[in-house]
């Protein structure tokens, strides 16, 4: 991973905006969607963020130049090269923002990417979010301990769950699911034998285990292009130093 994803706060703040035409015309568009206020290369010490929109390579490096000696980080539109951040393609569900980026390798495959993604997603999405950030309160009184939440919310959201995110839900999903059973994820130890040490061998069940672990106790010679398909705060520890609590995914590798 050679880039950080962040999403970064823009309202009411002020970003550089510097050229003129089509691609800065869309640039600003996006930023003051964000809820940016797009300034002059005067105001730059009152910014947080620069961005450059010129085709011209010396100019827009020069541009960038200026910004980063007043101590903006800067985006240069079509060179990555002279970028300290790169600006994704984004699904917008508000407040479900989905990012795809390639690090300024191809805008147009992460477009591709972003259309593919777009067709799969409900448009309710982003009211389903904002229903389960409401319902903080109640899932924690019903469900203490954080384990049980985030196992009980596992298998609201997934495939067939109460609150299955691909499937259209009702305004009052959330609240029925509350007053149901809530039935959790997978628990206990489960023990997954790799075939291979490629994690596009994994099978669609042991990925959603392994991304649903609270501890991975796996072999030595397990790679981290697997171990990386779990939570980035799940446990990782060696084979027989498991818990015996929360979801337990045992790795072992290939004979």
């Amino acid at each position: 991973m050679q880039s950080l994803p962040l999403f970064f706060r823009l309202t009411g703040r002020k970003v550089v905006l510097i050229g003129h035409g089509e691609a800065a015309d869309a640039k600003r568009r996006l930023l003051e969607r964000s809820g940016a206020q797009c300034v002059t290369e005067h105001e730059a010490h009152n910014a947080v963020l620069g961005f450059v929109t010129v085709e011209d390579e010396k100019q827009a490096a020069a541009a960038a130049m200026r910004l980063r000696g007043k101590g903006l980080l800067v985006n240069v539109t079509d060179m990555p090269a002279l970028c300290d951040f790169t600006v994704p393609s984004i699904v917008d569900r508000n407040p479900v923002l989905i990012a795809v980026g390639t690090g300024g390798a191809s805008a147009g495959l992460a477009k591709i990417l972003r259309l593919r993604i777009e067709r799969m997603l409900p448009q309710g999405l982003g009211a389903l979010a904002a229903a389960l950030g409401q319902a903080r309160a109640a899932m924690k009184a019903r469900w203490p301990a954080p384990a049980q939440r985030r196992r009980a919310l596992d298998a609201a959201l997934d495939e067939g769950g109460a609150l299955d995110i691909l499937a259209a839900q009702a305004g009052d999903a959330v609240d029925l699911w509350l007053a149901g059973k809530g039935a959790t994820a997978p628990h206990g130890t489960h023990e997954i034998a790799l075939r291979s040490l490629d994690p596009d061998d994994l099978t669609l069940r042991e990925a959603r285990l392994l991304g649903s672990a609270d501890t991975v106790a796996h072999d030595d010679t397990v790679p981290e292009a697997i171990l990386v398909r779990a939570r980035a705060d799940a446990v990782r520890c060696a084979i027989g130093a498991e818990p015996d609590d929360g979801l337990v995914v045992v790795l072992r590798a290939p004979a």
